[in-house]
């Protein structure tokens, strides 16, 4: 086996991440008015985005056109060599030809290039400026790089990191300006398990009856320690009134401060206090009904990672984890 230098391996790697990283802010200062040109232009077009690049360039324009297609913008993917043998039919009035080169004077793709201009199809380019393709292409994305982060100077590195990124800002900007969501995109992804979730009610996913974990608000402290503990080790109990209705919540980083508070009188203390002097009153509720995707996004604004699951009558159903969601953690479905 070859004897290697670990340090070495480390500092070449890491050398290689501040190269690419370096590159994509580099393009970040010189994205411009064809940028938002290419946005508009796209938010109009009645057809799809068919993008198309020969070897490494190909590659990125696959993921870019998936990266499109998966957020509300409809695109596919045209190999070069077989749009010149017949497949250049795929395109119709109102798509729109992204071709990507680093170069810009990729034989291949030039050729298609010229030959949708001919079917009166518009080009846009992701290419270096002053290229044979930036001369053909009515909007021109400079997707060029100073160097290739390859030692050699040779293969694809720094240029595609660039260019997928300059993709995925792309779409993200269309994703906006549509007004794309969280529902389009689990409609978009019913295949996949976060899709799959995301369509389903808080009813679906919450937990309740023994996975439920909740004391009455006269209960010692102790007692929610045990409960968030036992219950699949949540980290918040729902704390409930003499009634049944939701009180409040308290979380393992209430109890944290509360230890910690140098108005404690010493945890043992505090232990026997009731939960009610702590806990925090009017915590974030939904109803079961609600949707899982509605009920994430109430999570994410909030910054929480839990919310508790109430009846009409604000007694408590169940309460749903932010890992419920995402498919980590036992799920009752």
């Amino acid at each position: 086996m070859q004897v290697m230098d670990p340090d070495r391996i480390l500092e070449r790697a890491r050398s290689i991440l501040q190269e690419e990283a370096s590159a994509i802010l580099r393009k970040k200062t010189q994205l411009g008015k064809q940028f938002v040109e290419l946005v508009g232009r796209i938010l109009d077009l009645p057809g799809r985005v068919v993008a198309t690049g020969l070897g490494k360039s190909g590659i990125i324009g696959e993921k870019i056109a998936a990266t499109l297609s998966s957020t509300g913008t409809p695109a596919s993917f045209l190999k070069p060599v077989d749009a010149l043998h017949g497949d250049l039919g795929a395109l119709r009035a109102g798509d729109l030809l992204l071709a990507i080169s680093n170069s810009g004077e990729t034989e291949e793709v030039l050729a298609v290039a010229v030959a949708a201009k001919d079917l009166g199809i518009p080009l846009a380019a992701f290419t270096a400026p002053g290229s044979s393709l930036a001369r053909e292409a009515e909007i021109v994305i400079d997707t060029g790089v100073e160097r290739e982060a390859c030692p050699l100077g040779l293969a694809p590195t720094a240029s595609t990191t660039v260019t997928l990124a300059v993709g995925d800002a792309l779409a993200m900007g269309l994703l906006e300006e549509r007004g794309f969501t969280r529902d389009h995109y689990a409609r978009f992804h019913p295949g996949g398990t976060l899709g799959q979730r995301l369509r389903l009610s808080v009813r679906d996913l919450m937990r309740r009856g023994d996975l439920l974990p909740q004391v009455r608000a006269d209960a010692p402290l102790r007692a929610a320690l045990s409960e968030m503990t036992v219950r699949d080790n949540l980290g918040v109990t729902l704390v409930t009134d003499a009634a049944g209705r939701l009180a409040g919540v308290i979380t393992d980083g209430d109890l944290r401060r509360i230890f910690l508070s140098p108005v404690a009188d010493g945890a043992k203390s505090a232990l026997s206090q009731p939960v009610g002097d702590y806990m925090t009153r009017h915590p974030k509720v939904v109803e079961a009904e609600v949707s899982a995707a509605e009920a994430l996004r109430i999570m994410e604004v909030k910054g929480i990672t839990s919310v508790a699951v109430v009846d009409a009558f604000g007694r408590p159903e169940g309460i749903l984890h932010l890992h419920d969601i995402l498919g980590r953690g036992k799920v009752l479905v």
